[in-house]
């Protein structure tokens, strides 16, 4: 059959967005699981539901890559796709909270695959004169799978109750599953790497300030971007709830693609990376004079767009060599998970000894460290 690259590149990114509603799923749902599993009390241990998918990537981040490629880059995606639309319809009928946390355990597995050999498979079809514009493209699934489940998961599970955001969502996976089974052409003969030395290689990767200055802003950048989007909705007033949420990941992708393309254009990315974390800084102690404001909520993930777009952009210019830009994207895909497990359990828990200000205080911690690397690995460089 003929395939149209444009067709596959879309739905890989359709596959990006079921990864992401791993994610954004229980974020949504996640003040009626804490009725369920806490009697309404948040504490760390729930927040585990929303991160604990991400154990898997900080463990195996940097390896990941060669695992997947050896087995084949086709055959590892359509797994995953069904391995995670599986593991929805079992979270469907809301179990215990051991064998929940069990479950989101092992969707990890499910997730970390496909972030690894979807956007792999996007470079390998993608002609060369079109690939910064597909890989842009797939950037935006995070942003737009917590917008998408905002919008239409709030009135789905209004109506349908908490089993019904894990139904579609495993739906939306077998379905993207059955249309890559048929559109994916088979895996070409892929080189086989042998896995060793793999302390040796995480000890190379961020010992050097080139390769691991990315990976750890990165990790400042997602210790918030999901803690928040699960932390914030509860304390936003209900009526303008919907839209806010919604909004927050879009001003991000906004801001990525528009003020910080025309700022790299002036700067390198480094320092569009260190703006975005100060201005998002400032927004921050804006809370402590309106808490939860809608609009301070959108203008602080907007601010976290340039940090987003300039950080990934800082990879090929902080590192020359492929060997080095490959080594940097997988340090920037473990600390992001590492970011992304143990965020919202330290939000929740700053949230309970210090109330709202404990979150406050979180936060802009988490942005100020994210300068200090960059300017730290900076005179490191020079």
């Amino acid at each position: 059959m003929v395939r149209s690259p444009l067709i596959l590149v879309f739905l890989l990114w359709c596959a990006g967005l079921g990864a992401a509603g791993q994610f954004s799923k229980l974020s949504l749902v996640f003040p009626q699981l804490e009725t369920i599993y806490g009697g309404g009390q948040s504490t760390p241990m729930l927040g585990f539901l929303v991160s604990l998918i991400s154990v898997l990537g900080i463990i195996f981040g940097l390896t990941a890559g060669l695992i997947v490629a050896r087995a084949g880059f086709r055959k590892m995606l359509l797994a995953a796709l069904a391995l995670g639309a599986g593991i929805s319809l079992i979270e469907a009928a809301i179990p215990p909270l051991p064998a929940m946390l069990a479950l989101r355990l092992l969707e990890g597995a499910s997730h970390l695959i496909i972030v690894v050999a979807a956007p792999t498979l996007i470079a390998q079809i993608t002609a060369t004169r079109f690939l910064p514009v597909a890989m842009t493209l797939w950037s935006t699934f995070f942003g737009v799978a917590y917008a998408l489940t905002a919008w239409f998961g709030e009135p789905l599970v209004a109506t349908h109750g908490v089993p019904s955001i894990f139904y579609v969502h495993a739906a939306w996976m077998l379905a993207i599953t059955a249309l890559l089974f048929v559109a994916l052409p088979r895996d070409a003969p892929q080189e086989t790497s042998r896995i060793t030395n793999v302390l040796r290689q995480h000890l190379t990767i961020y010992s050097n300030p080139a390769t691991a200055a990315p990976a750890l802003a990165w990790l400042c950048y997602t210790l918030t971007y999901v803690s928040l989007l699960t932390v914030l909705p509860p304390l936003i007033a209900p009526e303008y709830r919907t839209l806010t949420i919604g909004l927050m990941p879009l001003a991000g992708i906004v801001t990525s693609m528009t003020i910080g393309v025309l700022l790299q254009r002036l700067l390198s990315p480094v320092p569009v990376v260190i703006i975005g974390f100060a201005i998002a800084a400032f927004i921050t102690v804006g809370f402590f004079i309106a808490p939860a404001s809608p609009v301070l909520c959108v203008a602080l993930f907007a601010s976290l767009g340039l940090v987003q777009g300039a950080n990934f952009a800082a990879i090929p210019v902080l590192n020359t060599t492929a060997t080095d830009r490959a080594h940097a994207n997988g340090a920037v895909a473990q600390m992001g998970n590492l970011g992304n497990t143990f965020g919202t359990p330290i939000a929740l828990g700053m949230i309970g000894v210090m109330g709202f200000g404990g979150l406050i205080a979180f936060t802009l911690a988490a942005y100020m460290l994210g300068i200090a690397a960059h300017i730290i690995l900076g005179k490191m460089r020079n």
